[in-house]
């Protein structure tokens, strides 16, 4: 009886060891939650708070826009152009509805536009993917080219050698401007 006791007790502090450790578990798991929670928090109030700041710089580069083409559609009056002065200030009136949009608006009001947007005309959102991963692969094929051509052109041609591979006396003795010797075009005695 006195081994059976022994063994409830046991069981029992047992028990009790796994339920401690069980709630610390549980304490420490809602802790890295919470952390987890205020840090995503914070990221999603600095974004919010870039994007802010950022609409709001566009929207004045975009309000001074409209100011210029204002400026334009007056000029166009002045000369007796009617037509092309209309054109430039119904022009003015979009880009400065755009720049008031862009300069009060807050970082929500903006991404649910978006969003909605998105929802409503799919079509127009992957017609500018399209578009914008276009402009990125020409760039990155125009670039790659002015990269490629630049290392062909700092390589040294097979049987000369390039200005760097000249000592010293060579150059000062030499005749021969730096141009043709970075051409290959020195005289004889110089490569």
């Amino acid at each position: 009886m006195e081994s059976s006791n022994k063994h409830t007790e046991d069981t029992g502090q047992v028990q009790q060891v796994t339920d401690q450790a069980r709630e610390k578990a549980g304490e420490a798991a809602d802790q890295a939650r919470e952390t987890a929670q205020n840090l995503a928090g914070q990221a999603q109030d600095r974004i919010r708070g870039q994007v802010d700041q950022r609409s709001t710089e566009a929207g004045e580069r975009v309000g001074s826009t409209a100011q210029d083409m204002r400026s334009v559609g007056s000029e166009l009056r002045n000369q007796g152009k009617e037509g092309p002065a209309r054109v430039a200030e119904q022009a003015a009136d979009r880009i400065d509805r755009a720049g008031a949009y862009l300069r009060d608006a807050d970082a929500d009001r903006i991404l649910n536009d978006v969003e909605d947007f998105g929802r409503s005309k799919p079509w127009a959102v992957l017609a500018g993917a399209a578009v914008a991963g276009f402009v990125a692969a020409r760039f990155l094929k125009a670039s790659s080219r002015e990269r490629y051509s630049s290392r062909r052109q700092m390589e040294p041609t097979a049987g000369s050698r390039g200005r760097s591979e000249l000592t010293g006396a060579e150059l000062e003795s030499s005749p021969a401007t730096m141009e043709q010797v970075e051409t290959g075009r020195a005289p004889a005695g110089v490569r």
